[in-house]
């Protein structure tokens, strides 16, 4: 099953005008850093290069994401990987920090095909442990990577997997601590924190009318445009590893390729107007 996957995902990556590949922290010396901080302040607010240079010496490590024809990176997602007990069970969780793709290069998958490889190295190191992805999400566009790719996962559109709410607010309440606003299901690290630009990724009326996880997304987390953060979780079961690339498979052209597109459209009437 293992190598079946890994050849499909191959085979995908193949067709792309990027490529990823994982680093851990060790391998990346400060010129790649101040790469990945250039892509960043473009997208943040409120920025300063201590200020991520410091975020990423808590990380376990991050996976770039290339341009395959000049192998220039135009993208990148911190990750972490954590452990905990909780209700009788042993997790595994790779959070997700920072994420971050230059604008033209929106829609393609390199991303998620190196991060289903990352998740199933952790899926053979740690073969009895509960294994799920965690991020927060301070975009739709980082939402969109787990709902468009994970089969169980949380918060869900549906109302599906609410027993994952109690693996979300172990790992706040422990992780991030006074941040976290049970009530709310957010995240806020106050006025120091780095909000997306509005210009960014802004939602429209157009958008979540085409896109209903974009809707609610904004639902979920409607003060996003001021930094506020939406805790996140997607399973990563042995079975998800063996359906996992028929999502990956079965897009000639993403969602957030469209989106982007979308997007593009309309900051260009905005212009013209």
């Amino acid at each position: 099953m293992i190598n079946t996957t890994y050849k499909l995902i191959s085979k995908f990556n193949q067709k792309e005008r990027t490529y990823g590949q994982y680093f851990e922290k060790e391998q990346i010396d400060i010129d790649r850093l101040k790469v990945m901080y250039s892509i960043y302040e473009q997208y943040y607010e409120n920025t300063r290069f201590s200020i991520f240079a410091e975020d990423f010496k808590k990380k376990s490590g991050v996976i770039l994401v290339f341009n395959s024809q000049t192998d220039e990176i135009v993208g990148f997602s911190t990750v972490v990987v954590q452990h905990f007990y909780l209700n009788g069970k042993d997790y595994t969780v790779l959070f997700s920090g920072d994420t971050v793709i230059l604008r033209e290069f929106w829609g393609t998958r390199s991303l998620q095909s190196t991060m289903l490889k990352l998740m199933i190295k952790l899926r053979i190191r740690y073969p009895f442990n509960e294994l799920y992805w965690l991020l927060i999400s301070k975009g739709y566009k980082t939402y969109l990577l787990l709902a468009n790719n994970y089969y169980v996962y949380y918060p869900n559109i549906k109302d599906e997997n609410q027993h994952l709410s109690s693996v979300i607010e172990h790992y706040c309440e422990n992780f991030f601590g006074e941040y976290y606003d049970k009530e709310a299901g957010l995240l806020n690290f106050g006025e120091d924190y780095q909000p997306l630009k509005g210009e960014i990724a802004p939602i429209t009326a157009e958008m979540r009318e085409k896109n209903p996880n974009i809707h609610f997304f904004e639902q979920k987390n409607p003060t996003w445009s001021i930094g506020t953060e939406l805790p996140c979780i997607g399973r990563m079961g042995w079975k998800d590893i063996a359906r996992f690339p028929v999502k990956l498979m079965r897009k000639p052209v993403s969602k957030g390729k469209c989106e982007a597109i979308l997007t593009t459209k309309t900051n260009r009437r905005e212009a013209i107007q």
